[in-house]
């Protein structure tokens, strides 16, 4: 049995307004195991970037608990960050900065000390082949490329848990199965991947887990293959479109009729 990283209990998230509450996450508990790539997964506004920045200590939550290696993150909030890495999905680089600085400052942000600061620098240039631009600024990067170095940083402390919010987004399809060769590295390292994709086929290749929120709730949580069997397709898509089809019956059911049906006869 896997050993389990992130235990997720409890966990709701209301957000107030003067229009009223928002309920964005609803009593929702999960694990997440050391060393899987977990993919999540939903419509907008099912609450997944919600998820997300509260399990990288973005945001606080409004009632439950989140547990790292069995003891809860918010009694040392500073420590569970130097184990933790957010990759947006909006490029966020320092503009000022070189592609070789974004990564130094990004180390001693950590506080790595210097010389494996250094050194991890080097070998991220090197294996996500930024070498020969190293000095040069962001600016001079492909999206794809951008993306590569958004990568670069988020591991550049060595994390054990990664999220990554759609990291794919908008990229050509070479371009994306290069990311995914890069998500797989990571898991080959023992690094724990949070996905959160609108790209089913992204999902089904590289998840080893998913879940599915709806609404604030989870739906399921299985492998993409439990899944096709359960639900007898041949791709996570076509399982995801029959999800969203019992969703639309089951509101059907629960809303009655339309009016004219309901007056015939």
């Amino acid at each position: 049995m896997a050993d389990t990283l992130i235990s997720i209990k409890n966990l709701s998230k209301i957000y107030n307004s003067k229009e009223g509450s928002i309920k964005a996450l609803d009593n929702i508990s999960l694990d997440i195991h050391a060393g899987e790539i977990f993919g999540l997964l939903g419509v907008n506004g099912a609450g997944k970037t919600t998820l997300s920045t509260i399990l990288a200590a973005f945001h606080p939550l409004t009632s439950g608990d989140i547990l790292y290696n069995g003891i809860s993150i918010y009694k040392d909030i500073p420590s569970y960050r130097y184990i933790v890495s957010y990759c947006p999905q909006t490029p966020n680089l320092d503009e000022e900065l070189t592609i070789e600085q974004n990564l130094l400052f990004a180390g001693r942000y950590f506080g790595m000390p210097e010389d494996e600061v250094q050194k991890r620098t080097k070998e991220l240039l090197d294996y996500f082949e930024f070498s020969l631009y190293a000095h040069r600024k962001q600016d001079v990067l492909s999206g794809g490329y951008a993306r590569r170095l958004l990568f670069a940083r988020a591991i550049m402390h060595k994390p054990k848990l990664v999220i990554l919010d759609e990291p794919t987004v908008g990229l050509d399809p070479h371009v994306r199965h290069g990311l995914w060769d890069i998500i797989r590295m990571l898991k080959k390292q023992g690094v724990t991947v949070i996905l959160t994709t609108h790209y089913l086929d992204e999902a089904e290749v590289l998840s080893d887990r998913i879940c599915i929120l709806d609404k604030g709730k989870i739906k399921l949580i299985d492998s993409p293959e439990k899944l096709k069997t359960e639900y007898k397709k041949g791709n996570l898509e076509d399982v995801f479109i029959e999800l969203m089809k019992e969703d639309v019956l089951a509101c059907d059911h629960e809303d009655g009729l339309p009016e004219e049906e309901e007056n015939e006869g």
